[in-house]
């Protein structure tokens, strides 16, 4: 599969590094052309993986990642052109994390609204599965480094189907069947972005971000 991540920090270079090991063409795009970062990664990652800025990666993608920073990512999303979103799945991995007053960092939107519903809202015609937002880019990617991968990965979204095909790539990524949860639809992105300040505290506890949540009953 042709697949598009947008974002080129240690998220969007580890989930594109994870699809080229899977035999997916990997596009990762940028702001810019030729950005430092995108090309190393794509010279690292043979020719299966390519660059370009935000447009081309969204137009190259029939599936599409953003890995970026999600007080960054509806401006992004603009770059990269409705018409190359449009009709596609778009798994949303940011969080609407706010460092500007330093850390720990606020969320720049909660409660009664999410980044993932805002993303939807601006692109109805996209279909946004929200998605491996509450763990640290090794563990998405890899998620047996945690208790043997027994723990839950969370997503939502509106449509069916489109939460099928995450679904499905969040088990080629090694996670289990039975620790996928569907929250139901987008609106449900509130829960799992609101996680964040109490996945951060325990970062800060731990001094290692090689943990996450398991849901038990």
């Amino acid at each position: 599969m042709n697949i598009g991540v947008l974002g080129t920090g240690m998220v969007g270079q580890a989930i594109g590094t994870k699809l080229v090991q899977l035999g997916h063409m990997v596009k990762m795009g940028s702001r810019v052309a030729a950005h430092e970062k995108a090309v190393a990664w794509a010279k690292g990652n043979g020719s299966s993986a390519s660059y370009g800025i935000f447009s081309q990666a969204a137009a190259f993608g029939e599936m599409l990642f953003n890995c970026t920073h999600g007080v960054a990512s509806l401006d992004v999303l603009r770059l990269a052109g409705e018409e190359n979103l449009n009709g596609k799945v778009l798994i949303d991995v940011s969080n609407p994390l706010d460092f500007s007053k330093g850390m720990p960092p606020t969320l720049s939107v909660s409660n009664n609204d999410s980044l993932g519903e805002q993303i939807q809202k601006a692109f109805p015609k996209v279909n946004v599965v929200k998605a491996l937002n509450t763990v640290n880019a090794m563990v998405m990617v890899n998620p047996g480094q945690v208790h043997g991968g027994d723990h839950t990965v969370f997503l939502c979204g509106n449509d069916a189907a489109a939460k099928s095909k995450a679904a499905a790539m969040l088990r080629s990524f090694g996670w289990k069947e039975e620790t996928i949860i569907d929250l139901g639809d987008i609106t449900n992105a509130r829960g799992t972005e609101m996680i964040l300040p109490l996945w951060v505290r325990l970062y800060g506890v731990f001094q290692s971000p090689m943990f996450q949540f398991k849901i038990v009953r």
